[in-house]
């Protein structure tokens, strides 16, 4: 009898060519490698002292300096320069500088470097964003990112799957990202360790890409391997746009899942996440009634930095000023969310409502630069990690939210919601 099939086993089954079961340890041929200013560096050192010279395929390898860029010291200017060392020494055409590139996340399904069923191996957490266009997409160490380098090849264990069926249909301002945090406030931050998040059911066809890429993002702040959705004709569209002819690849009707968690859609409120994890949800009727001050708002990251995120702050913060006492930087995604923000008039309703716009970059999300704060400094940031320390000083606090969220907060100098406005 043939095997009833998560997304993931038959990405895995089609690139060998047979069934796969969960907890097989399988060597399988990458199709993206990817690496940034932070993780490239020790992979190249690694790869040159495992005595390789040239790169398996330079066309299956993107590098993207993006973290510290532009560069905040010398010591990330050396980290960029050896990584533009290694891309032209080895014929990498796949290479994005500041000026040409983004946050690597927003950056390669823009561009069209993805396309559903995939291998996508990258030496960075959030890699696991790719799973919104059915790819199989995971975070690895700098080391095993040399490995590709050498041989384009990664040992992966088959991880089990947990479905998540969404029903019903979003409330005005709800987004992916107070979706994602519900389902991290349910199933907390070990809930799916070395599993797989699949998301069916109706709900999904309501769910925008922008908001499917910001909740394959997190589904590793669940300890996840990955998170994908099924191609569908959302995923199709989005393929095509930029020259993709996508296979179909959605789940058997039904495989052996390890867990399926219900969510309805038309019950979900605003999302807040309390400092020191994501998952420390509150529904924002709960968390504006304590109208906690905040310092500084950051709407932005390789979670929040794409053009729905951008619109929809734009349309809470239009014509208002943000708080006296309250910072609000905006960082776009990519160059090309730069100028399609500028070209919709965004950038001008930033300016005006007193918003700091900083170039395409991670930046403040880990404590990089262009936003690093304070001992007792309160933020509300539309980025995926609220961890102590992550955003500067470890006695300040970060409380997770959407760019609606965000906004409605940097106006008021406290954390509420856009029906707060």
């Amino acid at each position: 009898m043939k095997k009833e099939m998560t997304i993931t086993e038959k990405i895995l089954a089609r690139k060998l060519g047979r069934e796969v079961e969960p907890g097989e340890f399988l060597l399988l041929e990458v199709d993206v490698g990817l690496g940034n200013d932070i993780t490239a560096p020790l992979a190249i050192k690694e790869f040159q002292k495992y005595g390789g010279r040239k790169v398996f395929n330079p066309d299956k390898i993107v590098l993207v300096l993006d973290h510290f860029t532009p560069n905040k010291d010398i010591k990330s200017a050396q980290q960029s320069k050896l990584v533009r060392c290694f891309a032209q020494e080895q014929g990498i055409k796949k290479f994005f500088d500041e000026g040409r590139g983004g946050i690597e996340h927003v950056l390669l399904p823009e561009e069209g470097l993805i396309k559903p069923g995939d291998l996508v191996v990258g030496a960075d957490s959030h890699t696991c964003t790719y799973g919104a266009l059915g790819a199989l997409a995971v975070g690895v160490g700098s080391t095993d990112l040399a490995g590709v380098f050498l041989c384009g090849q990664v040992w992966l264990r088959v991880p089990e799957t947990i479905k998540i069926e969404l029903v019903g249909n979003l409330r005005e301002y709800v987004s992916g990202k107070d979706i994602v945090l519900k389902i991290l406030s349910i199933i907390g931050v070990d809930g799916a360790n070395y599993k797989v998040l699949e998301f069916g059911g109706d709900g999904v066809k309501k769910i925008s890409m922008d908001s499917r890429f910001t909740i394959s993002n997190m589904a590793v702040e669940a300890g996840a391997k990955t998170g994908v959705f099924p191609v569908d004709d959302k995923t199709v569209e989005y393929c095509q746009e930029r020259g993709i002819r996508p296979v179909e690849i959605i789940a058997d009707p039904a495989p052996n899942y390890a867990k399926e968690i219900k969510l309805n859609l038309d019950d979900l409120d605003l999302q807040v996440a309390y400092p020191y994890l994501p998952s420390k949800g509150k529904d924002i009727q709960e968390a504006a009634k304590e109208k906690i001050k905040i310092d500084q708002v950051v709407i932005g990251s390789c979670t929040n930095g794409r053009m729905e995120d951008l619109r929809m702050a734009a349309s809470i913060l239009k014509g208002g000023r943000v708080y006296r006492k309250t910072r609000c930087i905006i960082i776009p995604g990519s160059q090309q969310v730069y100028y399609q923000a500028l070209k919709e008039g965004l950038i001008e309703i930033f300016v005006k409502s007193d918003c700091v716009i900083a170039p395409p970059t991670c930046g403040p999300c880990l404590g990089g630069h262009m936003g690093v704060v304070a001992e007792g400094e309160k933020v509300v940031a539309t980025t995926n990690r609220n961890f102590v320390g992550r955003m500067g000083h470890p006695r300040s606090e970060i409380y997770l939210a959407s760019p609606a969220v965000a906004a409605a907060s940097a106006l008021k100098g406290y954390i509420c919601g856009p029906q707060s406005i």
